[in-house]
């Protein structure tokens, strides 16, 4: 009898209508998250107003929306390695769009305080696995292609809550932020529907010994692609295991806690910027560079940042794609502190725009290659919760540092990004190509 990994057989299988059928579903729940996590930075002027609270005060829903999400990330993440991607990932979408819609119809601040706090768990339990899930798909050749193609759905998550804001803001509508949030909840719940129709991850039923189920899936993907399936003679076969596979394992160690660390700069980074430029420009902006209008077009730069992005992680590597980008941001940034006009400053937010998605193009591409199977969730969860972390300090960190100046507090960022790029620089590992364990 025949044997072949799994790595072999997704070879074999190609890419094709299967991925894209999983990119389709996946990229949808993938637009619902972003724009569940932008709103923060598009409904807090509103939901003050309704309330009667200051901006601060309302930015608590952000607060305990991205609490929620550091909880989900490192629960749901590990119980993805535990019971199965499919199941984990049911249930949290389904989470997502129960709560987001109940958040529409929030009768008080208290209340809309609890339903953000258990979307962001739903959110933040749903991103590490979607991510693992769409890799454990792919073949090793174009992986990262695929995987940056996922994270350009975020764009489009961008551009439909920049959109949404925008048509609130001209309609004059009272109460904008419950209108927003149902924009948000649509394609969760549209999701909910399609995420029927993914199967396990063949990774993970072949390391949890049900190969038949693991070879029904890999002969489904083939005959799809028009190739013949396996034979009885030909059997899959895992990777062997390692002595210890956990995150923080020896092996594994020194690895996430430098991209780790590059996960919470960029975070900080990102989240700094984008959570109170929604605010600055729908209120003085800086001269004609103001209002929703301009957030389109910050939105639609962040495209062509995702497409050269899937472009240099499968040509340049990973890790030297990761890198770039980095330091592009971080000179978007200084070009933001040394701008003498307000046509230099819309153009530094339009490279900022574009450099950071870019960046988390090549983050998302590189940090799922990094962990064997026994522990990508894990990992990813891992990842998300410190990104949840850097998205709770940045609105308290800007709030602080822009008493001394916005140009100060974007120079920080600045300075993160670059100290992101040297930790990137650190890893021991290019992933371009590479067998997932």
């Amino acid at each position: 009898m025949a044997s072949m990994t799994m790595d072999e057989a997704l070879d074999r299988a190609g890419t094709g209508r299967f991925q894209r059928r999983l990119l389709g579903v996946f990229g949808l729940v993938w637009t619902a998250d972003a724009m569940q996590v932008l709103a923060v930075g598009f409904t807090a002027a509103s939901i003050a107003a309704t309330f009667e609270l200051t901006v601060p005060q309302a930015l608590q829903t952000g607060t305990l929306f991205f609490l929620g999400m550091l909880i989900g990330a490192v629960v749901f993440g590990r119980l993805a390695d535990r019971w199965g991607r499919r199941r984990v990932l049911l249930l949290t979408v389904a989470c997502d769009a129960v709560f987001g819609t109940l958040s529409i119809f929030a009768p008080d601040f208290t209340s809309l305080l609890a339903l953000r706090f258990l979307t962001g768990i739903a959110v933040g339990g749903t991103l590490p696995v979607d991510y693992a899930m769409m890799a454990e798909f792919l073949p090793a050749r174009n992986r990262g292609r695929w995987l940056v193609m996922l994270e350009g759905f975020w764009a489009v998550g961008t551009l439909a809550i920049a959109l949404a804001a925008w048509a609130a803001s001209v309609a004059g509508v009272a109460d904008a932020w419950r209108y927003i949030f149902a924009v948000t909840a649509l394609p969760a719940i549209i999701g909910v529907g399609l995420r029927i129709f993914v199967p396990e991850s063949p990774y993970y039923l072949l390391r949890a010994g049900r190969t038949e189920e693991a070879k029904a899936i890999v002969n489904r993907m083939l005959v799809m692609h028009g190739k013949p399936a396996l034979t009885a003679g030909e059997q899959l076969v895992a990777a062997p295991k390692t002595a210890s596979e956990g995150v923080f394992s020896p092996p594994l160690r020194r690895r996430s806690l430098l991209i780790l660390a590059v996960w919470f700069l960029v975070s900080v980074s990102y989240y700094g910027i984008f959570t109170w430029m929604p605010a600055r420009l729908a209120s003085e902006g800086f001269g004609f560079v103001r209002g929703y209008g301009f957030l389109v077009f910050v939105a639609l730069a962040q495209i062509p940042g995702y497409a050269l992005a899937a472009f240099g992680v499968e040509r340049w590597g990973r890790r030297p794609t990761l890198i770039g980008f980095c330091l592009l941001s971080a000179l978007g940034c200084l070009l933001f502190v040394l701008s003498p006009d307000n046509l230099l400053i819309g153009a530094s937010l339009l490279v900022m725009s574009f450099a950071l998605l870019g960046t988390w193009g090549a983050l998302y591409a590189f940090t799922p290659e990094l962990y064997p199977t026994a522990s990508r969730a894990t990992g990813m969860g891992a990842a998300g919760a410190v990104a949840r972390l850097g998205g709770l300090i940045a609105p308290t960190l800007m709030t602080f540092v822009v008493t001394f100046g916005v140009g100060v507090a974007v120079g920080l960022f600045a300075a993160l990004l670059v100290c992101a790029a040297f930790a990137a620089r650190l890893i021991d590992a290019e992933t371009r190509q590479a067998s997932l364990a």
